[in-house]
């Protein structure tokens, strides 16, 4: 199955002073696995705003406590800009996430290479909050890539819902987004 291409190989214009200057200020290489508003925003076209980059993993992982030093909430870059990076550490995403992981803006920075959840993980990433903000995120989603419900359902029931805490309400969530953002979805498996 192709992977979705996100609409933008540049990062935005509204990020891109940010993220320079982090790449400028790090010393080594360093790999950051993104999700959240900022990869919905900044590559499938969301316009709500948003200040922070939220990441899964840092890789290498020495380098955590610098890349939070030098761009977290409170830092010089974050005081400057009005932006920050933010570790995610609850949150579920599919098993199999990292093998689908899509980088953005190849070639922009020199020793920054930020990777995002494909728009699968990334709606599902968002499941278990379900906020209002989550399920905007999420319609956004469906429309702009387009996302496929049966993959979205797919990927839910093989690579998340063994790990989940409250499958029936999880369950339930899947099941009244299908019915709200994809016409048809919710007779094609229920």
């Amino acid at each position: 199955m192709p992977k979705p291409k996100p609409k933008d190989t540049q990062a935005p214009t509204f990020w891109d002073k940010f993220l320079r200057e982090l790449d400028e200020q790090l010393p080594d290489r360093v790999s950051l696995e993104c999700l959240g508003g900022f990869v919905i925003s900044a590559l499938y076209g969301l316009p709500r705003p948003t200040s922070d980059v939220d990441f899964l993993s840092v890789a290498p992982r020495d380098q955590f406590g610098k890349v939070i030093g030098l761009a977290g909430q409170g830092s010089p870059l974050h005081k400057k800009y009005g932006l920050y990076l933010q570790h995610v550490g609850v949150v579920n995403v599919p098993e199999d996430y990292e093998s689908r992981l899509q980088e953005m803006f190849p070639n922009h920075f020199k020793k920054l290479r930020l990777f995002a959840l494909d728009p699968y993980d990334l709606a599902l990433s968002k499941l278990e909050r379900n906020a209002a903000v989550d399920r905007d995120d999420v319609k956004h989603l469906a429309q702009a890539v387009p996302l496929d419900p049966a993959i979205l359902r797919q990927r839910y029931e093989k690579e998340m819902r063994p790990n989940l805490a409250n499958v029936d309400r999880e369950d339930l969530t899947l099941k009244l987004w299908l019915e709200a953002f994809f016409e048809g979805a919710d007779k094609a498996g229920s």
